[in-house]
């Protein structure tokens, strides 16, 4: 028997895929009568990163005399973000502009990376080659200037976060929660009262730059993510009273006199990049959801709500860039919510999810089932080096919690 040694490199599209489908496969797969996700990436391991500005997937290769086997794998992406602070803006004569609200303030911006999809396989666990595979990924992350590095999974993952927070040096920093609301086989009745409009990339752009540009991990090329094709639409919900479905003003008009409510998000479409499927549930958990698909079916004026089938693989929709103020914004957000789901309908997916700060004032109008949600989320980030952008950031590991964040649809 040679010597083992384990090689991390560069992922290779042509000659890697099935391994690291296998490996994805034998990490996903809970123990038994537990349930748990498998992500079925539809052929091509790269599509949760290559929509980044810049990114790389490693695997780890074991070998042991002439044999090769691929044991583990790690993906990173790199992207300009703001830190969620914001500073004047100054003149030549040190005063401050005063022309109009975007432009008294500037974000700041800082460069960040991300680390996702960190797999080792079961049998090969305990031989420290997690830890390989952060240092190499972390080195990358450095030599294109990234400043920080942040990592999410969920709070029960022990051996992560040991990884991660003892060997890596990362801390908690936020604890979002992932919401996940159920497609129905009925639609959802939108409210004659609200108004929804959808905006051009354009206008969308314009409204997350004057709006969304300080609060944190809102990324610099937004344009970018408005403009991709998995992008459904960026919409608009606002009292009817205030604009009719023919009255909209264009977003410089919306802009320039803000309704006194009003909410907003984007649609990004996962079923075009990965499937998703729930192994591991009992038969009567099966049962039970097949049940309420039937109930549903049978009285559908009812509006029972029913559990699609998610034990085979499934489409999902992503929602992003909620926002909005005043006292009706909650409702709004709601109708918004609704129109969502009627759309993912319309697509065939099966689940309609979100991700938001758990400070989030608009989280109480998100539909979402608890069962199928994941009410904390933990988000651990480390500084890789010194922030270059302005001098009052100081350390970003350090800022306390805003209200909101920007979650990245690219990330997923």
């Amino acid at each position: 028997m040679g010597e083992v040694v384990i090689l991390v490199r560069e992922y290779d599209g042509e000659k890697d895929c099935l391994e690291v489908e296998e490996v994805e496969r034998n990490c996903e797969v809970g123990p038994s009568g537990k349930m748990s996700l498998f992500t079925h990436m539809l052929g091509d391991p790269l599509s949760r990163i290559r929509h980044s500005p810049a990114f790389l997937m490693l695997v780890a290769e074991m070998k042991m005399g002439a044999e090769k086997k691929i044991v583990g794998l790690i993906r990173g992406c790199i992207k300009t973000v703001t830190c969620g602070k914001k500073v004047s803006r100054l003149g030549k004569n040190g005063h401050q502009y005063a022309s109009d609200n975007h432009n008294r303030s500037l974000p700041i911006y800082t460069k960040l990376a991300y680390i996702l999809g960190l797999r080792v396989s079961p049998s090969h666990r305990r031989m420290g080659i997690g830890l390989k595979l952060v240092n190499r990924v972390e080195q990358w992350f450095r030599e294109n200037g990234a400043e920080y590095s942040y990592m999410a999974t969920e709070k029960d993952n022990e051996a992560s976060l040991t990884l991660f927070t003892h060997r890596c040096g990362y801390s908690k920093f936020r604890t979002p929660s992932i919401l996940v609301q159920p497609v129905f086989a009925h639609q959802v009745k939108i409210s004659k009262e609200v108004s929804i409009f959808k905006l051009t990339a354009s206008e969308a752009e314009t409204l997350y730059r004057r709006q969304f540009s300080t609060v944190e991990f809102f990324p610099r090329d937004i344009d970018s993510v408005l403009t991709n094709k998995l992008n459904l639409g960026t919409f608009v919900a606002v009292s009817s009273n205030t604009y009719s479905s023919q009255s909209w003003p264009g977003v410089e008009g919306f802009l320039s006199d803000l309704p006194k409510s009003w909410a907003v998000l984007s649609i990004w479409n996962n079923k075009e990049v990965f499937m998703l499927e729930v192994c591991g549930a009992s038969r009567i958990k099966r049962a039970l959801a097949k049940t309420t698909r039937v109930v549903d079916r049978v009285f559908p004026w009812m509006g029972i709500p029913s559990v699609p089938n998610v034990f085979r693989p499934f489409g999902s929709h992503f929602l992003y860039g909620l926002g909005g103020n005043g006292p009706h914004a909650v409702k709004l957000t709601k109708v918004l919510c609704g129109f969502a789901h009627n759309l993912a309908r319309k697509h065939g997916c099966s689940i309609v999810a979100t991700e938001v700060s758990g400070q989030e004032p608009l989280r109480v109008g998100i539909p979402h089932w608890k069962r199928l949600s994941c009410e904390e989320d933990y988000w651990c980030m480390k500084r890789l080096g010194e922030d270059y952008s302005d001098g009052s950031v100081g350390d970003w590991t350090k800022c306390p919690p805003g209200f909101s964040i920007f979650v990245d649809p690219r990330e997923l």
